[in-house]
């Protein structure tokens, strides 16, 4: 067995998060505001992730209970556990991929797990995804919104804005397969 290497990370970002455990025993990342002011991020990245979470079902590896806990700036606090086996797993993808020592990977393991979330709500969004013994791909544009939409304070994709915001796009392109670009 290879030893582990660490999580890449983004140069250009600095550590704006802390990871302590708590009196649970499990890792709980600190962070200094709600998940509703999190950062955007790239399509690319959530695309990334996708896929590294889709490896790490694969592989069984089921990552680690672990909460998030989030403070803002009036001194309200919102704790997240992670507590299903499948956000583990993908939580623990986000954290060998980008790591979860900044916003930046904490926005991109809230957006995954929050559009993995609106997938199982909203089956309308089928048309978005191409679901295949071999996987699943995501449509761009579906990726982009994803990375840009803003999270609940319950860090959630809001269902009837993220379908409003769609509308156009379903109407322009109407099927996942369309060449493009994930920026």
């Amino acid at each position: 067995m290879f030893p582990a290497m660490p999580p890449a990370r983004d140069p250009d970002r600095s550590r704006d998060e802390s990871r302590h455990g708590t009196e649970s025993g499990w890792p709980t990342h600190d962070i200094p505001l709600g998940p509703e002011d999190l950062p955007a991020i790239r399509a690319r990245d959530l695309d990334r992730a996708w896929h590294a979470a889709r490896g790490a079902a694969l592989e069984a590896d089921w990552g680690a209970l672990r909460g998030f806990r989030f403070r803002r700036a009036g001194g309200e606090t919102t704790e997240l556990v992670l507590a299903d086996r499948d956000a583990c797993c993908w939580a623990g993808a986000v954290e060998r991929l980008v790591g979860l020592a900044t916003l930046h990977g904490v926005s991109l393991c809230l957006r995954l797990l929050a559009l993995v979330d609106l997938l199982a709500r909203a089956p309308a969004l089928a048309a978005r995804c191409r679901l295949a013994r071999d996987g699943a791909e995501l449509d761009p544009g579906l990726l982009r919104l994803a990375a840009a939409a803003p999270l609940s304070p319950e860090a959630r994709f809001d269902e009837a804005a993220f379908r409003a915001a769609l509308a156009p796009l379903a109407q322009a392109t109407p099927a996942l397969g369309l060449p493009e670009t994930i920026a």
